[in-house]
């Protein structure tokens, strides 16, 4: 039994890339890949950072975790949202049982680890850190040694929603080179102090959003000899490179996983869900000129859902924006002016996805919008779930939460420039000492924990499932 484990997460990494279209162009993946079992990963629904990384920690999907993204209904009324950081987390996630057991860790960038927590080892936190000037690291004096080794630390690019691409990369780069000489400093003068490894990369991500539609033709924006082409194969190239530097310095008896919480693909574009649901009659504005053919709508001009004021006395619902479509219900005896009766919710819900799924898109086709119940899809919930999760053309389209654009379809991305959108598989590389792969796979998120812990030799709680990567 392997006891070492050096998990390398990339966040949003695609398995096309990596495992097909520059697959000849990566020789430290590639060796890993006929070394060892690798393939597909589906993720989470919905398949975003928070929650996905924290769910194949843990093994608990959305609902058992009680949070559903990066924010969250605080409670029924119609304006509080919380931040899902460390603290929103009620289970352990895997390095959690390995330093009960005993065992050394080293955590660095996984998300959701601000604030930071005690572990057996050393922890560096998240892109959700407010700033290195933040307790960062545990324990707090690590910090004075990561500024020896990499001067100022980055947690995040601070904008990659930008349209100034060449200060983007520079940005990217430079996070990207900074974790992973932090990385390989650890791994070098930490040799023989840790059974658990871990970091995450969000450069993948940030680079993805920024740059999607100059390299990849199926993007309804690409254009052919662009000036940024090859932007994001020459970064993938570069994380190999890095990754290669790093598997010289591993022990023999470490296992290696290298994993993503989900995939990318084209934004064919965006969804205004509150503009719909005021044409279908269930938002009603109390701001006359952002409601369709009102004065605002003639501009087009997008304006967040807060700042307008809505008539509660007669909306049934609202939406949020982001990759993924939520939407809430204003149920009576829950929110402060419901007016759906309790009694009609389901019948409610049924209608809503019945308009949901058979919308069609500028072009007059099907969009193949996939909607879920909370209900039908966790084994439980906890805090508030939105009432209906949406796929908008099953993630090919993201949802825009702003209203006063007068219209259902945009191409521009209220929030700033962006180029992808989630899609559903990440991907997995699993390699274990003295031990021959299974070639191209697939499997899910749940897999995940229990593979790690039965790698470090820790018993895999009866919660989760027999499934494994291998």
């Amino acid at each position: 039994m392997n006891n070492k484990l050096f998990v390398i997460g990339l966040d949003c990494a695609d398995p096309h890339l990596i495992f097909d279209r520059w697959a000849d162009e990566l020789p430290n993946f590639k060796k890993l890949m006929a070394a060892g079992t690798y393939g597909e990963l589906e993720s989470t629904v919905p398949p975003i950072t928070v929650p996905a990384w924290t769910c194949m920690l843990t093994g608990k999907d959305p609902g058992e975790l009680g949070f559903y993204g990066f924010r969250n209904r605080a409670n029924y009324s119609y304006d509080q949202m919380s931040i899902a950081t460390s603290a929103a987390i009620k289970f352990p996630r895997v390095w959690g049982w390995a330093s009960a057991a005993g065992k050394k860790v080293i955590v660095v960038g996984v998300p959701q680890t601000y604030p930071p927590r005690p572990v057996n080892g050393l922890l560096v936190t998240c892109f959700l850190t407010p700033s290195t000037f933040s307790d960062y690291t545990y324990p707090p004096e690590f910090k004075a040694e990561i500024a020896q080794v990499v001067g100022d630390y980055m947690l995040d690019v601070p904008n990659f929603r930008t349209d100034d691409k060449d200060n983007l990369l520079q940005q990217i780069y430079e996070m990207t080179e900074k974790r992973c000489k932090l990385v390989k400093h650890l791994l070098r003068t930490r040799a023989g102090q840790w059974d658990f490894f871990m970091w995450v990369e969000m450069g993948p991500d940030r680079i993805h959003h920024g740059l999607w539609k100059y390299t990849d033709p199926r993007h309804p924006k690409y254009e052919p000899d662009n000036h940024y082409e090859n932007s994001i194969r020459d970064y993938y190239r570069y994380l190999d490179r890095e990754i290669g530097e790093m598997l010289e310095l591993l022990p023999d008896d470490a296992a290696v996983l290298v994993m993503s919480d989900h995939g990318a693909q084209p934004m064919v574009g965006g969804i205004c869900i509150n503009e719909w649901l005021m044409r279908e009659g269930y938002l009603i504005l109390l701001d006359e000129e952002y409601m369709p053919g009102g004065q605002n709508a003639s501009t087009g001009q997008p304006v967040p859902l807060e700042k307008v004021e809505i008539d509660w006395t007669k909306t049934k619902a609202w939406g949020a924006g982001g990759y993924y479509g939520r939407l809430f219900l204003n149920v009576q005896g829950r929110e402060p002016n419901g007016i759906i009766p309790a009694g009609q919710y389901e019948a409610t819900r049924d209608e809503l996805i019945a308009k949901l799924e058979s919308m069609v898109g500028p072009d007059g086709e099907p969009l193949g919008t996939r909607v879920f119940r909370p209900q039908d899809i966790y084994r439980e919930i906890n805090n508030i779930p939105p009432d209906l999760i949406i796929y908008f053309g099953n993630l090919a389209w993201r949802s825009v939460g702003s209203v006063g654009l007068g219209r259902i379809y945009t191409f521009e991305n209220d929030t700033g420039p962006d180029d992808a959108n989630h899609a559903q598989r990440g991907m997995f590389i699993l390699v274990e000492p003295d031990k021959r792969g299974n070639g191209r796979v697939q499997c899910t998120w749940r897999a995940i924990a229990p593979t790690m812990l039965g790698l470090i030799d820790l018993p895999i709680p009866a919660y989760m499932d027999d499934e494994r990567l291998r």
